[in-house]
């Protein structure tokens, strides 16, 4: 059923990905939700800094999380995989592959020119573990979203990816669509900005686009920038520092604070959407 409510107000969520990948994400996404706009945070599971990020997270109760669950690892300078034995979703040295869909800086490793031979046994266990230390960690998760959108290498896995995420009463909010639809959530109308002050503006500029009586979902990354984040990378994208710390610059910017409130747009949650959306049952 298709979430039927009267909205008079333009609604946002803004969505933190990647908490518990590093000590420098773990403190951008908390000050991005305390000092800024952040409505929900979106945890790594099989990441390096998960017990910071699962302690921070439950001393901030009202912030609502969804499971990032991961089946890529992009970095070259840290690495993370399953939590199951899977090795047809990893490399040779038991890390997940770099990439979901083919990338030239990195011929032949992608999940999509792997999908022949990777397992959906495999797949459906190591998705299910991933959900379950989730829900054991932090047992308010309302929803799953998919780092690097693994859910379209192929139906199968997407099918098998829904049909479990429903056995956890959870949504998989992937961008695949269906729940997308189901939440009536529609993509932020945004052009890309790098530098600081023309993202910011180009962010002011889309909240102006926002129509009364939709949803939209704005995803990025907010980090605080340093020697940390520095010291990651992958082809293609070597200024991660500089980038993330920019994001968390725009989410806790007061221009854009006041835009949103001279404009009248609620911040809105996943988890808020959700309970709409089971009452309309």
């Amino acid at each position: 059923m298709l979430l039927c409510m009267t909205i008079s107000a333009q609604r946002l969520i803004v969505r933190a990905d990647d908490i518990g990948m590093t000590h420098a994400a773990n403190v951008g996404v908390i000050k991005s939700y305390t000092e800024g706009i952040t409505t929900s945070a979106e945890l790594m599971v099989v990441t390096p800094w998960l017990p910071e990020a699962v302690k921070m997270l439950n001393e901030h109760p009202d912030l609502d999380v969804g499971l990032h669950a991961a089946f890529t690892s992009e970095w070259e300078t840290m690495k993370w995989g399953p939590l199951t034995w899977s090795p047809s979703l990893t490399d040779e040295d038991g890390y997940f592959l770099p990439a979901t869909f083919p990338n030239p800086n990195y011929p032949g490793e992608s999940m999509m020119e792997a999908k022949e031979r990777i397992s959906l046994e495999e797949f459906e266990k190591e998705f299910r573990a991933q959900i379950e230390l989730a829900i054991k960690l932090v047992p308010r998760v309302s929803h799953i979203s998919g780092h690097m959108m693994w859910s379209a290498v192929s139906p199968e896995i997407a099918s098998a990816a829904n049909r479990i995420a429903a056995e956890f009463g959870l949504l998989l909010t992937d961008g695949s669509g269906e729940a997308m639809k189901e939440l009536g959530i529609e993509g932020f109308p945004m052009e890309w900005g790098v530098a600081l002050e023309e993202r910011e503006s180009k962010f002011i500029e889309a909240l102006a686009k926002l129509e009364k009586g939709k949803t939209y979902l704005y995803v990025e990354h907010p980090a605080v920038g340093g020697e940390e984040m520095e010291a990651i990378f992958h082809k293609g994208y070597e200024n991660v520092s500089e980038d993330r710390q920019n994001v968390l610059e725009l989410f806790t910017s007061p221009h854009v604070r006041n835009a949103i409130e001279e404009k009248g747009i609620e911040l809105v949650s996943y988890r808020q959407l959700i309970e709409e959306l089971k009452s309309t049952k």
